[in-house]
């Protein structure tokens, strides 16, 4: 969709003996190399945080994967799309950004605002991908906190 490429079909045609075919539950045709790696269907996927603009959630015509028919794609207006977005089981859950204190920011705040209450088992999953998240992008920071939060 947020390319704008038109006529595949012709293409995946001839790519079709090559691949692996499967159905979705609305029996739409899904295409796979046959040596990826797949988890079986009731593997939970784990925490994962998206960056802005990310084209899981705005590069798709069909959102529904990832997210509530009835819910707008979270371009956070107000905040100039400044937040990233927050999978939990592989389902759009929130929103989050990283604040950076004291001169040359030896702190750095991962702020992590869900839509909901985690379970146990998913909050100790986001901090845990949370430290991991900090580590890659503020990893010279005196000090590293993530911090969830549930809007109203």
């Amino acid at each position: 969709n947020w390319s704008g490429l038109t006529r595949l079909g012709p293409v995946v045609e001839g790519l079709r003996d090559r691949l692996v075919i499967f159905r979705d539950e609305r029996q739409r045709e899904l295409f796979d190399l046959p040596d990826a790696p797949r988890p079986g269907p009731e593997t939970p996927a784990p925490a994962r945080f998206l960056p802005e603009y990310d084209n899981l959630l705005l590069g798709h015509q069909d959102r529904t994967r990832v997210m509530d028919v009835d819910q707008a794609t979270p371009l956070f207006p107000g905040n100039g799309a400044a937040l990233g977005s927050v999978l939990l089981d592989g389902r759009f859950a929130g929103g989050w950004r990283i604040e950076r204190a004291g001169r040359g920011g030896p702190e750095a705040i991962l702020r992590v605002e869900l839509s909901a209450a985690p379970s146990g088992a998913d909050r100790r999953e986001l901090i845990d991908e949370g430290a991991r998240l900090l580590a890659f992008v503020a990893g010279a920071a005196g000090r590293r906190d993530v911090v969830i939060s549930i809007s109203a």
